[in-house]
Parts: structure tokens; sequence; C-alpha cells
């Protein structure tokens, strides 16, 4: 009669099996610890959304006292540079196209004379559209200061004219969380979150593919160890990489990059054990529809990719259409980064986002059974 072992054992042994195949597999241990640590410091000096000294072309027809008098004021406080003068539109159409200038402020002729005989008088400032933030942040400085400088102009000929100026009313705006409105804080959560999926999810896949091409999962399973253990022994070493590699990420994070952590990390560990949870299930299911590791690779790359764009890490859910923001309801990857930057950075907590937690436990327990019984049922 065949005795089988406790189950305990059978986990242990397949855990074991795995950390020794894992730590001897010296690119798999770079892609799971080394990789993430470099990607977050390339990463968070690399994205930065404020831009400065933007090249701006300047085009002075009017060539007055004032009309220079305006130009180096625009250019005080260093969100635009002075890339060079121009004479003509065409040139500015050349400097645009080659990347030279990204902005071009064009000063009309008879600028100071319409001014000094209170005649209306217009700039104008064409942008590269390119790129759109860019582009925005351009125009909001030329418009910020026009805009001041006309304020100022009619209140001097009102007080001249001994007109008492209207009182006006001005917005303060007070910035929270984030009140450097620096880019890190913002990027570092949504650095994890892709790492985690592309990691984890790939590494699952290729690792099963891989098994099954060389005939060694096939040897497993014609021992006494039931499937289940075998999946949750295989997946555990993943786990505690993932969570090790948030660990480092976040760590970096905060030494190098400044990210606050005004939450609980309790509940940040909590929301990364349910989002690993999420992707190995992912990638235990794109293991039982792929044959080989190409096809695994490529498969976790169509899902990370989509699910990456969909999740609120680099641009708003809000600002996609309302049918593919019902989409992003359906991906655990836009919950993760959720949780993580609500506990990160505005100091939230369990009240805030136990909704959040609810999804990835209910994505991760689904994606869990499916794949398992996909897999027992292709083992069959």
């Amino acid at each position: 009669m065949i005795v089988k072992p406790r189950w305990s054992v059978q986990l242990r042994a397949v855990v074991r099996k795995e950390i020794r195949q894992t730590v001897r597999d010296r690119r798999i241990m770079f892609m799971l610890i080394v990789a993430p640590l470099l990607q977050t410091v390339v990463f968070g000096f690399a994205v930065d959304f404020q831009f400065d000294h933007v090249p701006t072309l300047v085009v002075d027809h009017d060539a007055s006292a004032q009309s220079r008098q305006h130009v180096r004021r625009l250019l005080a406080d260093g969100t635009l540079r002075d890339a060079g003068h121009a004479t003509e539109l065409g040139e500015v159409q050349r400097r645009l196209q080659t990347g030279d200038a990204a902005a071009a402020l064009v000063l009309p002729a008879g600028l100071a004379r319409d001014l000094a005989a209170q005649r209306p008088a217009e700039v104008q400032v064409i942008l590269d559209g390119g790129d759109s933030n860019r582009a925005v942040v351009v125009a909001g400085a030329a418009s910020r200061y026009f805009g001041e400088t006309a304020e100022t102009l009619v209140k001097e000929r009102m007080a001249a004219r001994g007109i008492a100026s209207p009182p006006l009313i001005r917005a303060t705006p007070r910035i929270w969380f984030n009140p450097s409105l620096k880019t890190p804080p913002f990027m570092i959560p949504g650095v994890m979150t892709i790492l985690l999926v592309i990691t984890t999810t790939l590494v699952t896949a290729m690792g099963l593919a891989r098994e099954r091409e060389m005939g060694t999962l096939e040897q497993v399973l014609v021992t006494p160890i039931r499937p289940l253990f075998l999946l949750v022994g295989k997946m555990t070493p993943f786990l505690v990489i993932g969570c090790f590699d948030v660990l480092l990420v976040l760590t970096a994070g905060v030494w190098i990059f400044g990210v606050p952590i005004h939450g609980s990390l309790a509940l940040v560990a909590t929301g990364t054990v349910l989002y690993v949870l999420c992707t190995l299930g992912i990638g235990l299911l794109i293991s039982t529809v792929s044959r080989t590791q190409q096809q695994a690779f490529l498969a976790g790359f169509l899902f990370a990719m989509p699910a990456i764009l969909l999740s609120g890490v680099m641009t708003p859910i809000r600002a996609m259409p309302t049918w593919l923001q019902v989409v992003t309801y359906f991906n655990p990857v836009r919950y993760y980064i959720e949780v993580l930057r609500a506990v990160l950075l505005k100091g939230a907590g369990l009240v805030d986002i136990w909704w959040r937690l609810l999804a990835l436990l209910g994505f991760g327990l689904a994606l869990l059974t499916i794949a398992s019984l996909r897999f027992r049922k292709r083992v069959a």
C-alpha cells in the first residue's frame, strides 16, 4: 500500500524545489530583484511632468525697449528659455519641426505704440503640440504673464485718472498631499504597480511553460503530490519575492526620491499580497493556454500593456471615454495603484479603501480558481 506524505510535507517539498530552481537561475533572479530596483531609479529620475527651460524663439517685430523688456520678464522665471531670435514665421516653423524650439513668442510691430496710445495690443504664442503637456505649461506661463501685465497697466491708468481700482477676487491654491508638486511621489507607486504585474505575471507564466516544454512538469505530476499543493508551492516563492520587490522599491523611493508614507504600511502589505495573488493567477491562467515560453511571454505582454494603460498609472481614468472607464473596473491593476496612492500620499485608512481591497480579493480568488481548474483539466 502506498502511503502519501502529509500535505504539509508535500507543500514544503515543492516550495523548497522552486526556491532552489529560482535561485540557481541568475537571469530570473536578476529580473525579479535587481531589475526592479534599477528601473525604479531610472524611471524616478527620467519621468518628470514638470517642464522648465522650454526652448522658445523670439520674433520681435517691434524691436522697442518695451518689447525687449517684456521678453526679459517672461523668460525670467525659468519656465521658458531663450532659444534665439527669428525674423519670419518660416524660420519659426522650421525650428519647431527640427525640435530646436518648442515655442515661439511673436511680438507685433507697433506694440509699444499701441500700449502708449492705450489701444488693444495682441501678442502671439506659437506652440509645438507634439508634446501636449509641455504646450499646456508654456501656454499657461505666457497667459499668466501677459494677464498680470494687462492688469497692472489698467490699474496704473485708473490711478493716473484718479479712479480707484475695483476690488479683485484672487484664488489662493492650497495643495495637499504633494505641496511641491514633484513627480516621483506620484510616479513611484505607479512604477511599483507596473513592475509587479510584469515580473510576477511573466515569470509565473514562462516558468510553467518552460517546465512543460522540458517535460519536468509531467515528472512531478506522477509523484504523490496533489496538483493543488503543486500550484501553491510553485506560487509561494514568487509571492514572497513580489512582496520583497515592493519593500525594496518603496525603500528606494523614500530614501532617494522622498516619497512620503502617510498611511499604514499594514494596508500597503495587505493590498500587495492581494494584488500579487491576482497577477500570479493571471500568470497561471496564461500558462494553461500556452504551449511554449514564447507564447507565454507574448500573452503576458498582451495582457500587461492594456492593463497598465487602463489603470490610471500614467493618465487619469476620468479623462478616458465613458465606455472605457467601465472597462477599468475589471482591471485589478487599477485598484492596487489607487490603494498605494491613497495610503502613501493621502494617509487613507481601511474605511477609505476597503472596497478596493475587496475587489482585489475577489479578482484574486476568481483568477486562481479558474486557473487551477484549467490546470487540473489539462493535466488530466
